[in-house]
């Protein structure tokens, strides 16, 4: 009954979520994140959510948490899009423990005010990767230009879309953290939803569309004959040079293309920076490189490439990005 508790605790100071009574005489003590969820009418889905994940606990507790909280049209506008005929789903029929991912996935446990939010960054939400002891939790890309706070690459375009969301009313102040209000429900990103939101990985992006390698990269572990999960040495922008680019295309057909995309792709492991092993590395291609340190030896040349940023956590592997392409030997 907490729940009704904090309603009834908290109904007298609260008529929005920015609104308070002045009849009630604890309106000046500091509400949790748990307690500002539950007075907001436009946030009674979000309520519902934790109450049936068991969250408001973790929410009202001690710590110091970001929370990007969907509105009640964004979780209607979720429920719909994963809902069939015949099979609507919602709040309360959605299994609980996915149910508990997607929550987990809006939270990061330290606070983040939007003046302290950089251009880019990728942050760790709560939710895990997998149901191990210990496991590794999802990542958040988040951006700012301007004023405008954009999670895992915003809406997109119908062309492009995208799984994240923009804030719309940032630094809610919270006793245990901050709250910013989002358009969308942000929902957990696979590989190629990662490399969707970020503009550093515009042109292999490209590139695996154009080989049709995207499905392959949307697999998840729960498929039978699945490669996943995956490891992925990802190149930036910077590493498609016109050099690079007139040797990928100067290739005689489009199996080798797919096999340079490919080298860059570890199937069946997860493989986190801490445990990048020592020695060959198998790859999808075949071939396989060294790391030593940040440097990857490859098959194909003798200039080494070198990981610039590690483990964005997906939900189907991970993704070290690197500034060069790697080339298997074609001997």
């Amino acid at each position: 009954m907490k729940n009704l508790i904090k309603k009834m605790a908290i109904a007298t100071i609260a008529l929005t979520m920015f609104s308070c009574s002045d009849d009630d005489n604890n309106s000046n003590q500091p509400q949790t994140i748990a307690d500002i969820a539950i007075a907001g009418a436009d946030f009674s889905t979000l309520e519902r959510a934790l109450v049936r994940t068991n969250l408001v606990g973790t929410l009202d507790g001690t710590g110091s948490f970001t929370v990007f909280a969907p509105t009640n049209d964004a979780f209607n506008r979720f429920f719909t899009s994963i809902s069939t005929p015949g099979n609507a789903i919602t709040v309360e029929n959605v299994p609980v423990e996915t149910l508990r991912g997607i929550l987990l996935n809006h939270v990061i446990n330290e606070e983040i005010t939007s003046a302290n939010i950089p251009a880019s960054v990728y942050k760790n939400t709560l939710s895990p990767f997998s149901s191990a002891t210990g496991a590794p939790t999802i990542s958040m890309f988040i951006q700012k230009e301007g004023g405008v706070v954009t999670l895992n690459g915003g809406l997109g375009t119908t062309e492009l879309p995208r799984k994240g969301a923009v804030v719309t009313t940032a630094d809610v102040d919270a006793s245990n953290g901050v709250i910013h209000v989002v358009n969308r429900v942000i929902q957990i990103p696979n590989i190629v939803d990662h490399a969707i939101a970020n503009p550093n990985f515009s042109t292999l992006t490209s590139l695996l569309v154009a080989r049709g390698l995207v499905p392959t990269l949307q697999q998840t572990n729960t498929q039978q004959n699945t490669l996943a999960p995956f490891t992925v040495f990802a190149p930036v922008n910077t590493a498609f040079s016109q050099a690079v680019l007139g040797v990928y295309n100067g290739l005689a057909n489009d199996d080798l293309r797919t096999q340079v995309l490919t080298y860059h792709v570890v199937s069946g492991l997860n493989v986190r920076a801490n445990a990048i092993p020592s020695g060959n590395i198998p790859t999808v291609q075949g071939q396989g490189f060294t790391i030593t340190g940040t440097a990857i030896n490859d098959a194909g040349t003798t200039v080494n490439k070198n990981i610039i940023l590690t483990d964005v956590q997906c939900s189907n592997g991970v993704v070290h990005a690197i500034d060069g392409v790697l080339l298997p030997s074609f001997n």
